[in-house]
Order: C-alpha cells, then structure tokens, then sequence
C-alpha cells in the first residue's frame, strides 16, 4: 500500500471524462487520505434540486456548465480540504480551470477509449452519450478534451483492474508532485 503523503496543502481535484474513475478512485482517495469526499456532480443535483439528465434536458448544456462552474467555485473556496471528483466538462471550462488551478491540485485520471467505453456502458445516466454511437462521441471527447486535461498538474493512467491500484497510482504521483514542490518553494525562500 503507498503511503499517504504528510502534508496536503491544498485539496485534490480529479479531472478526466466520463468512467475515468473519478468518483470511484476519489472516494477510496479520501478515505485513505482522511479527507472528505466531495462529488461535484451529486453537489450540482443538490443545488438545482433534479439530476443532470434533466438539467440538460430542460435548460441544455450550456445552463449545466454555468451551474457547475458557480458549484465549484463553492466548494473551493467554502469547503475545507477534500478530495473532489469533477464532472467531465468542468476543467474544459477556462474559468473553472482557473479556480481549479489556483485551489487544488489537479489530477487527471486518464484511460484509454476502450476502458471509457466498457465503464459508461454500466450507466444510462450520461447525457452527453445520448447524442449518438457513444464510441464516437467518447472519440470526439478525447480529442477535444485531452489537450485540455493535460493542463493538470499530474497525470495517472487508469487501466481496467482493481480500483486500489489507481489509488496507490495516484497517491505515488500525489506524494513525488507535493515533494517537488516543497523543495521548489524551500529553495525560492533560502535565495
């Protein structure tokens, strides 16, 4: 089991598309880093009081997205530390990505196109995979969307397999990114 990183300055934002794993891996993340979870998706479906389905089907995505922006912007800066599981759209966002970059450290689950297609197969729930073959639209995702998420500050494969080894993938990441870090600042304060 990797270890937990000591010293956590900031609060972990999970990026990636759809059955990437954020929900998932954040989930067994804080809990193993004592940290709270906080989906933002399920946040979203709280404070517009109905799910995402039908969001986008009465207000259309560009509703949604203003909405999601506005609820993580709240959770990063009212929340205390935990570890949030974005939507897939959100990090797209320049604002949202902004806040994300400014308040958490940012990890972006990254799987492959077969792997994303086996795990949304298992919801019905996606409105975006209702807009026609979900394999090209994941294909039309990933090629928007990647250049975008590789803005995050680390990058982890995820991989069909047990959801653990994505943890302790993520943790090890967490831990080298946090140590470059601290030696980073130590050494701009010691000149």
């Amino acid at each position: 089991m990797t270890m937990v990183p000591k010293h956590i300055p900031k609060t972990i934002a999970l990026v990636g598309l759809m059955g990437a794993g954020k929900s998932a891996v954040g989930r067994r993340l804080a809990a193993r880093m004592g940290l709270p979870f906080i989906d933002a998706d399920t946040a979203i479906e709280e404070a517009a009081g109905c799910t995402i389905e039908e969001i986008f089907a009465r207000h259309g995505e560009p509703e949604f997205r203003d909405g999601e922006r506005r609820v993580i912007q709240r959770l990063l800066e009212s929340e205390p530390l935990h570890v949030l599981a974005t939507g897939g759209g959100a990090f797209v966002n320049v604002q949202t990505r902004a806040r994300l970059k400014q308040h958490a450290v940012t990890i972006w689950l990254r799987a492959d196109l077969e792997t994303l297609l086996e795990r949304v197969a298992k919801r019905s729930n996606r409105p975006l995979l209702k807009q026609g073959d979900p394999r090209a639209v994941l294909e039309k995702l990933i090629a928007d969307r990647y250049p975008i998420y590789a803005e995050a500050d680390i990058v982890v494969d995820t991989a069909p397999g047990p959801v653990e080894e994505t943890v302790d993938r993520v943790l090890a990441a967490l831990t080298g990114f946090l140590d470059r870090e601290e030696t980073l600042t130590e050494r701009t304060a010691a000149s």
